[in-house]
Parts: structure tokens; C-alpha cells; sequence
């Protein structure tokens, strides 16, 4: 499987000043990494910081989440048959909400291939200190990054009295109090706080996973055993708490003979017939993933 990590964070915060000096870290560790990017503009300026030996794709005009996950799908297929490397950085734009970025990137064709190691968030820390002066909903989108993040880069340390460090760091880990917190410059990360992140729920941990310990925001692919009545299914849904927000795969209905692509976002459901015989898996986007029983895959 291939690590992936997922950097996060708004425009300015440092993101590029991360993926420069990570894929150095991976470089001089003797691993070889590739990079997603996607910018709001028509020019790539951040690719340019990116070395030429570095399998790269770019998605253009638009962000991850809002470009479709369709076309995500295929960078990441693309990247995945025709490309050799170990780890995976995508670079969400300032403007992509993580559940969105996290669900473009996870498709049930190749999820079995990714390990998202975890969202890593670059916070502005003087734009922390002011966030009550911007915008409602950019302020808004700027507490999503962070209340979803697994590991919390408050930057831009240098600039900030030690009585402002001190605020900052604890009004994020307040506010975030799952997240590994990491007080940075330049956004620099070891590579070794990268590696430890656990952002999947893998199914061999299920039963060992305890309350409390849970992250934010994770995922879990779930394999299906047995094919599920649909009603049942369908009620299922209906018990689920408001902190799952995505499913995505191809669920196996009795009585059909393929299983069914199936799509749930925050509560709405969709069933379409798929004419070719696919894995009878489902991915799952939310928090507190450990203790769902989804029928059919005991």
C-alpha cells in the first residue's frame, strides 16, 4: 500500500514550504514520493517548486472537492498504473474543505491501494490570533481545516511573541484536542511526526479500537462477506449518527446479480445498477468509524 498524506491549510499559511521540505525528508530517507496538487488558478506557480523527477499532477481552475471527484479518480489511477513511488502528497488549495478533499481522493476502485496516513494542517498562527476579522464563511472553512486535521502545524512561530505562542498553542489544542500540535517555522516537520500519523481505520484494529481514542476524522474500507437485503440496508443508514458524512463503493444486493454503486452523503442516498462485476467494498468518511456494524460484512 501506498501512504498518503493530505496537506491542508488556507492560502499563505506554508503549504508549499511543507511539500518542499518533505519531499526532501523522503528523498534523503530513500523513498521516492509523487505529488497531487491543485490550484485556483490557470498558472502553476507552486509546481514549479517541485523537483522534475517527481511524478506530478495538477488539476487546474478549480480544487479537488469541487472539480469532481471523477477526475481526481483518474490523476490517482493515472498516478497509481503508469507511475513508481512510495508516498503520495496531495496539496488541497486553501479553499477545499478536508471531508470533500478526503472524499475525492478515496474511490472503492483503488482504496485498497492508499493508506491516508492523515490530514496535516498548516495554521497561520497571526491569522488564528485574528481570525474574528475575517469573513463568516471563510472563517468558518478555516475551523473546518483545523478541527479536522490529525496533525496541526501552528507556523509562522517566529513572527509571534512567546505570550502569543503560548495563546496560540493552547486555544488549537483546545479546540482540537485529537490532533498532534506542532509549533513550526517555514513549516518545517520532522518526517518522523508524519510517519507516525494513523488516519485509516483498518479492519484488523476494529475490535482492539477503545473509546476515546478514536481521531476526528478518519476512514475505513469495509469488505462485504455476504450480500445484504436492501431495506435492511437502507434502515441501517437511517441509524447513523449526523459524524458519518460519506460512503462511497458497490454494495452486493440479494437478488441482483452485481453489486449495486452505492453513495451516501450526509444522510442522502443513491443506488445505481453497475453492469460489470465490482469488489463488494464501501469506503466510510466520518468520525468515530471503529464501532459501526455494517450489515453483511461480519
Amino acid at each position: 500500500m501506498k501512504d498518503v498524506y493530505l496537506f491542508s491549510g488556507f492560502l499563505g499559511s506554508g503549504k508549499t514550504s511543507l511539500l518542499t521540505d518533505t519531499i526532501r525528508q523522503l528523498k534523503e530517507k530513500g523513498l521516492k514520493p509523487a505529488v497531487l496538487m491543485n490550484e485556483l488558478g490557470k498558472l502553476p506557480f507552486d509546481s514549479q517548486a517541485i523537483e522534475e523527477d517527481i511524478p506530478l499532477k495538477e488539476m487546474l481552475e478549480g480544487c479537488i472537492c469541487c472539480s469532481g471527484s471523477e477526475k481526481t479518480e483518474a490523476q490517482l489511477q493515472t498516478l497509481l498504473t503508469g507511475e513508481n513511488f512510495d508516498v503520495l502528497i496531495i496539496e488541497t488549495t486553501g479553499a477545499a474543505h478536508p471531508v470533500e478533499a478526503l472524499d475525492a481522493v478515496y474511490s472503492p476502485l483503488f482504496a485498497n491501494q492508499l493508506n491516508v496516513k492523515g490530514i496535516v494542517t498548516v495554521v497561520d498562527s497571526m491569522r488564528w490570533l485574528d481570525r474574528h476579522l475575517l469573513p463568516p464563511q471563510m472563517r468558518s472553512l478555516f475551523l473546518e481545516q483545523i478541527r479536522h486535521a490529525h496533525l496541526l502545524l501552528a507556523n509562522k512561530m517566529d513572527l509571534l511573541s512567546e505570550a502569543q505562542q503560548a495563546k496560540v498553542t493552547f486555544e488549537l489544542q483546545s479546540f482540537n484536542p485529537t490532533a498532534t500540535l506542532i509549533q513550526t517555522s517555514h513549516a518545517k516537520c520532522p518526517l518522523s511526526i508524519l510517519e507516525s500519523l494513523a488516519g485509516t481505520v483498518s479492519d484488523k484494529d476494529v475490535n482492539k479500537a477503545r473509546v476515546g481514542q478514536e481521531l476526528a476524522l478518519s476512514t475505513r474500507l469495509v469488505s462485504f462477506k455476504e450480500s445484504v437485503d436492501q431495506e435492511t440496508f437502507e434502515e441501517w443508514l437511517r441509524t447513523l449518527p449526523s459524524t458519518i458524512y460519506r460512503m462511497k463503493g458497490y454494495v452486493p444486493i440479494k437478488g441482483i446479480k452485481n453489486p449495486m454503486l452505492f453513495q451516501y452523503s450526509y444522510g442522502m442516498v443513491q443506488w445505481l445498477p453497475e453492469y460489470v462485476k465490482m469488489e463488494p467494498t464501501i469506503v466510510i468518511i466520518g468520525e468515530q468509524l471503529a464501532h459501526l456494524n455494517i450489515p453483511g460484512s461480519e
